[in-house]
């Protein structure tokens, strides 16, 4: 059992930056892969960013390679996600998320999910 806290969302201009976190608590000390997912009004829970429970592995969504940077700190039990150079697509509900195991970017393969974080960039 795992519970994850997503915080940091927030308003911002395109071009701005934003730092997302994500508090886990409960049995973390298993092997799990975390990642961040996305969604946005009328469409589905999209991708975004995963890495491995080492912090060596990363996968990015090519909608923001180059832009955002996911990381964690095992020790603080935290997920992070840096977000720069923001754009008005970038405008969802952001979720963290955590799995036992490998990465994956499909999430129906995660078993446990924070309550999402909103993020809005204007133009």
């Amino acid at each position: 059992q795992v519970q994850l806290v997503e915080s940091g969302g927030g308003l911002v201009q395109a071009g701005g930056s934003l730092r997302l976190s994500c508090a886990a608590s409960g049995r973390t000390s298993s092997n799990y892969a975390m990642g961040w997912f996305r969604q946005a009004p009328g469409k589905g829970r999209e991708f975004v960013a995963v890495i491995s429970w080492s912090g060596t592995s990363t996968h990015y969504a090519d909608s923001v390679k180059g832009r955002f940077t996911i990381s964690r700190d095992n020790a603080k039990n935290t997920l992070l996600l840096q977000m720069n150079s923001l754009i008005p697509e970038d405008t969802a509900l952001y979720y963290c998320a955590a799995k036992i195991g490998d990465s994956d970017y499909d999430p129906t393969k995660y078993h446990y999910w924070g309550q999402g974080t909103q993020v809005t960039v204007s133009s």
